[in-house]
């Protein structure tokens, strides 16, 4: 009894007991991060600091992963594609998980002293950020069973998990600041976070989506991700904006893909939302037909 129990909640099979292979693939994948830090920690490879790369990338990773997680509902209307909602929960438990755990190693990396914990957190604003957006998303994966959706009612559920945008937002920002200096990673997760809210607002004002409206889309986040990137580094480190902007024009102009800047990956990313859509819906260019044969079919209608 308590195996079948247990079968019941494997996270590769789906609601009737049955093995999924999407969801087998989607639980895999998010324990290969995982993994590859044991890895890295088990032989020595994370540097002169193992803590603080551990505490890093396991943020990283919860920000990662919670993008993903938010772009379940939108590519599954765009590209039709239902069994994609079949992972949102799993996903969005491995964001909290990664988030939990970077909260962990952090109070690892400081021996567990609490005073100092404490006093880290409220005199620096990144860390304060931070801790509201882990125990936002802890909130978030406690409440995401069936049976809190039943006690909650549908409503007040759905108006507490609306709050991950805000709570992503939040993650976003301590990232951001925490990176100093290089923010190529933080402008990247911000301009697909932004694609992501874009398609969202698409669905709520009931436009068509269309693989024009969704190229316009990408182009449009594409452009605006190159714009935060270059008004953050004039802000803040005084660099020049229009060497930034120029930065990411000159790939266009050049063709030289190896310095491919974050709003060049967002755009490509909704090119590629687009194109599936496109190939999902079934679009394809009439092929021309031949003058030669266009006469035979005419002699032959005679």
């Amino acid at each position: 009894m308590a195996a079948k129990t247990w079968t019941g909640y494997a996270p590769w099979l789906d609601r009737q007991g049955r093995l999924s292979g999407l969801r087998a693939l989607a639980f895999a994948l998010l324990l290969i991060p995982a993994l590859i830090l044991a890895y890295e920690a088990w032989t020595g490879q994370l540097g002169s600091k193992p803590w603080t790369r551990a505490v890093h990338d396991t943020g990283t990773w919860s920000i990662r992963i919670l993008l993903v997680t938010l772009a379940v509902s939108p590519l599954r209307r765009i590209l039709d594609w239902g069994k994609l909602i079949g992972i949102r929960r799993m996903l969005g438990l491995g964001a909290m998980s990664y988030a939990l755990a970077h909260l962990l190693l952090y109070c690892i990396d400081l021996a567990f002293d609490w005073g100092l914990i404490l006093s880290e957190i409220v005199k620096r604003f990144y860390l304060t950020v931070g801790i509201v957006a882990v125990f936002g998303l802890a909130a978030l994966g406690a409440t995401s069973t069936d049976g809190m959706i039943r006690r909650m009612g549908a409503q007040a559920w759905q108006r507490l998990h609306n709050l991950v945008y805000l709570i992503t937002a939040l993650g976003l920002l301590h990232f951001a600041l925490q990176s100093k200096i290089d923010v190529s990673q933080p402008a990247l997760l911000n301009g697909l976070f932004a694609l992501l809210l874009l398609y969202r607002l698409m669905n709520r004002w009931k436009l068509p989506v269309t693989a024009a409206s969704l190229v316009a889309a990408a182009l449009a986040t594409g452009l605006a991700t190159a714009l935060a990137e270059t008004a953050w580094y004039a802000t803040t480190t005084g660099v020049s904006a229009w060497m930034v902007f120029q930065a990411n024009w000159d790939v266009l102009t050049y063709q030289d893909l190896q310095f491919l800047r974050p709003g060049h990956w967002v755009a490509l990313a909704g090119l590629a939302v687009a194109l599936a859509h496109a190939v999902r819906s079934g679009v394809r260019e009439p092929k021309p037909v031949r003058a030669g044969r266009l006469r035979s079919q005419s002699a032959t209608s005679e």
